[in-house]
């Protein structure tokens, strides 16, 4: 006699219940620079949005600082660089910030205005890390980590302007269009 098989199951959905969309933390509230916006969707493997993902963003200031304690330089008042939010039922994201500054890269290169991002999902047992570059901003083709990605890849780390101050860029989690995730 056999026995029926046990379906397959991912980890989680953990962070729906974890994370309340009303403790959203702003990255830079009263930080000089000027105001944007970051909006896009998770999508997992089959182009589905991925409705209880977290993100954890972090930027520097909008002169290239960054509130950390491995740069000795200040960043402006009121900056914290880090903001935490979860995808909604349709797997949207959102952050309004600061526009973040270029910042010092490796042997005296300069790297493209960008944030980093963290993103927690079911089904995944670590947390995948991942760059969004602004892709109106100046030194895109000069970046040193952006220069490493394949010129085929690159898209998937570089958001649009609406034109208004809003910057709009997808999260793939596999798929033709999966988003470059840096091992760190």
């Amino acid at each position: 006699m056999s026995k029926p098989i046990t379906p397959w199951q991912t980890v989680g959905p953990f962070f729906g219940v974890l994370l309340r969309h009303d403790r959203v933390v702003p990255a830079a509230l009263e930080a000089p620079g000027p105001r944007i916006g970051i909006r896009g969707v998770v999508r997992d493997g089959a182009g589905a949005p991925v409705p209880d993902a977290m993100l954890e963003f972090w930027q520097p200031d909008a002169t290239g600082h960054w509130a950390h304690p491995d740069d000795p330089r200040k960043p402006a008042d009121g900056f914290g660089g880090y903001s935490r939010g979860a995808t909604d039922a349709e797997g949207c994201f959102s952050l309004d910030t600061i526009r973040p500054g270029e910042t010092p890269g490796p042997d005296g290169t300069t790297q493209a205005a960008h944030l980093l991002v963290g993103l927690f999902a079911r089904g995944l047992f670590t947390r995948l890390v991942t760059r969004i570059y602004l892709g109106d901003g100046p030194g895109l083709e000069a970046d040193p980590v952006l220069r490493r990605v394949p010129a085929g890849r690159r898209a998937t780390l570089i958001a649009t302007s609406d034109g208004d101050g809003v910057y709009v860029h997808d999260l793939c989690l596999q798929g033709p269009m999966e988003t470059v995730f840096f091992d760190v």
